[in-house]
């Protein structure tokens, strides 16, 4: 196992037993929806781990709605039953981090909607993004530099254009880890990535004359690719 993957494999377990702590405590205070937390600092020093560690584990908590933090106030239990809650993060213990796979499925599902949305909503502002987005693409790919980052960026652009702030947080959380195994499994070579330019400027083109259809058609045209490399390929 690489050391990359240790690391994360280690921070995890931290972050999951600061969770599994984190519900203890709930439960044992028969903490109710809107009950503030201790502060980080008791935390960290009642759990015997950083502060940083505890601030990851309640970030993640409250990206599934668990938690609330508020400024200046601290953190609260959010507003659901405590079944419900112990439920939930007994399945979030349980999650595993995803494989590329996964997250190659769960970004076509993603952006064969947003792309349709992005046709019916995009206003000017949005259209004028999304087209600096795709000369930025094209102006790395031509010059011959690695353009993994501005391709996503495109695709960002459109998940915002769609409207739906949902759609477009997941957009974002899924990214970062995209970024990272575009680059160890080298999905998109200098061939792959010129085409690209064209299958861009259509997607955008569809946008542009708010046809979801075409746009849709376009977007799937340009996950082609991608999607028999991730299922072909015997190195992911």
């Amino acid at each position: 196992m690489k050391l990359e993957s240790l690391i994360v494999s280690d921070s995890q377990k931290v972050q999951n037993g600061i969770i599994s702590k984190i519900k203890e405590l709930i439960n044992y205070k028969n903490l109710e929806p809107g009950d503030k937390l201790p502060s980080e600092r008791m935390l960290s020093e009642r759990f015997g781990v950083s502060r940083g560690n505890v601030r990851e584990a309640i970030q993640k908590l409250e990206f599934y709605g668990l938690l609330k933090s508020i400024p200046q106030s601290g953190t609260f239990v959010a507003n659901i039953g405590v079944v419900a809650m112990n439920g939930m993060i007994d399945d979030i213990l349980r999650l595993d981090s995803p494989d590329f796979k996964s997250l190659v499925e769960t970004r076509i599902l993603l952006e064969l909607k947003a792309v349709k949305l992005a046709s019916l909503r995009r206003t000017e502002e949005y259209l004028k993004h999304i087209k600096e987005t795709l000369d930025a693409y094209e102006q790395k790919v031509l010059s011959g530099e690695d353009a993994v980052q501005e391709d996503l960026l495109f695709h960002l652009a459109i998940a915002k254009a769609s409207g739906n702030s949902t759609l477009n947080t997941f957009m974002l959380t899924i990214t970062p880890q995209i970024i990272i195994d575009f680059g160890k499994y080298h999905v998109c070579d200098k061939n792959q990535a010129v085409l690209a330019i064209e299958e861009h400027k259509q997607i955008y083109q569809a946008i542009k004359a708010q046809n979801p259809d075409l746009a849709k058609q376009k977007m799937k045209e340009h996950f082609n690719v991608l999607y028999q490399y991730c299922y072909n390929s015997k190195s992911v």
